[in-house]
């Protein structure tokens, strides 16, 4: 009688198939070599890492000290990532900073395999751009304009909380989506931005003086909630797979119903989020009573397809027009930070951008690295110097100092190396009147709140 211990000492490690194997051994009165063969024959056929990385494209040149440092851990991650067994290829961008001992940097782009790893895309699906261009009006009004009605920081609101009737089917139609949280995130979230380093900027055209509205944010709490399941889904895969596989770089089979559903549900978060930014303009608009002149967008944190091969961006801007279906013309949005124009660019795919560019000026070193080298002066005296001449708003009104010019990388060298690795003409620029962001919104978030009134309790009452 086979039992599932003589299948853990043949070497087996146990699984779904060994009661049906095992069921099918004894029925058959399977012994010896003949069990072994048959064990042989039903056992799973995991995927191994590849021994060795595969290689990489590497469209970035480190030009001082701290872009060195920066580059190492890149590609230090980026090796331990192309040993992932779905990939066939990838290159990284002149903006690259790592996340992770062997994820994804931002900056950078690998391509798997019928396979889709919700990791590599991370929690902010579909981070995007979209710029509306409004005429020639007043860039001081449109930006007090879109303060008016744009919302940044942690949490949702009603004002804009209609979904559009297929849109909200479409959510309830996919099982990854239709879930009361999903729905409510999908219709609170909408005409918010959120945090970090997305940003509502207001500037003029270089080559037509036109007022120009672009606006950076994801998917919210929508496509965070799509991201926690999908990164369920992909771990169950790995340990059926591919149990050496890294659990971050775990992923979802694209030939499966789940692969498939997740599919069409990072489709409707993209639809989503392309309305979250239409909704924001649409009413900045409606506001300053001005017409659109035009309008185009592009996401730079997604997933694009292409027959069988799944280019996970994290950070880059699609050139080919294959990844963007509804694309208007063949033009990209690449923003720098608060000082620096937004550049508008098109390109061509070569070898070595594998269809992308650069999604930003990228950082050198993390946030609280940052706050601590900056650490000499006050907040104030960063800001002021860092903005002359600039009319930039925090909406939570906290300045974030790790949002500022000096967080960032050297934005000419960015644009040197676009130039140099062939990754987009700059077709004009958007040079900045001002911006919104979010700033340090934490400071007055109610658990915050309620811990500082309980401590000053304690301290009026001589406990402390």
């Amino acid at each position: 009688m086979t039992t599932g211990i003589d299948l853990i000492n043949l070497g087996y490690k146990p699984g779904k198939w060994f009661k049906a194997a095992i069921e099918y051994a004894n029925n058959n009165q399977l012994t010896g070599t003949d069990l072994e063969i048959y064990f042989k024959t039903v056992c799973p056929k995991y995927i191994e890492p590849y021994h060795e990385p595969l290689t990489f494209y590497r469209n970035i040149r480190a030009e001082n000290q701290e872009e060195r440092s920066n580059l190492e851990g890149v590609v230090s991650a980026m090796k331990e990532l192309m040993r992932t067994p779905t990939l066939v290829g990838g290159t990284i961008m002149p903006d690259a900073c790592p996340t992770g001992e062997g994820q994804i940097p931002v900056g950078g782009v690998v391509i798997a395999k019928n396979a889709i790893h919700p990791s590599m895309h991370s929690a902010d699906i579909c981070c995007s751009v979209m710029m509306t261009n409004f005429g020639h009006v007043d860039p001081k009004n449109v930006l007090d304009a879109a303060q008016s009605v744009t919302h940044f920081g942690g949490g949702g609101r009603d004002v804009f909380s209609t979904l559009p009737d297929e849109l909200e089917q479409r959510i309830l139609n996919n099982r990854f989506l239709n879930t009361e949280k999903s729905l409510k995130l999908a219709k609170q979230h909408l005409g918010t931005q959120g945090d970090g380093n997305h940003f509502l900027f207001v500037g003029t055209s270089m080559n037509t003086g036109e007022t120009i509205v672009v606006t950076h944010l994801g998917s919210r709490g929508f496509g965070t909630n799509l991201y926690t399941t999908g990164i369920k889904v992909a771990e169950y895969f790995r340990k059926e797979l591919s149990p050496k596989t890294p659990e971050k770089n775990a992923w979802i089979p694209y030939e499966t119903e789940e692969g498939k559903t997740y599919w069409e549900a990072l489709q409707i978060v993209r639809v989503w989020t392309k309305l979250n930014h239409e909704t924001i303009h649409n009413a900045t608009l409606e506001q300053t009573k001005c017409s659109q002149v035009d309008r185009f967008w592009n996401e730079h944190n997604f997933v694009f397809k292409d027959g069988d091969l799944f280019y996970h961006a994290k950070g880059a801007t699609p050139l080919d027009a294959k990844f963007l279906p509804d694309a208007k013309n063949d033009l990209r949005i690449i923003p720098m930070s608060m000082s620096q124009p937004v550049l508008i660019v098109r390109g061509k795919t070569t070898e070595t951008n594998l269809g992308f560019a650069p999604h930003g000026a990228g950082r050198n070193m993390s946030r609280d690295r940052h706050k601590k080298k900056m650490a000499h002066k006050t907040i104030e005296e960063i800001f002021l110097e860092e903005t002359k001449g600039l009319d930039v708003r925090f909406f939570s009104n906290h300045i974030d100092i790790s949002e500022l010019p000096s967080a960032y990388k050297n934005v000419e060298h960015i644009k040197n190396q676009m130039q140099e690795f062939g990754l987009g003409e700059i077709m004009d620029e958007i040079i900045p009147y001002g911006c919104i962001m979010a700033g340090d919104w934490e400071i007055d978030a109610p658990w915050k709140i309620k811990a500082r009134e309980k401590y000053q309790k304690r301290l009026n009452n001589n406990e402390i």
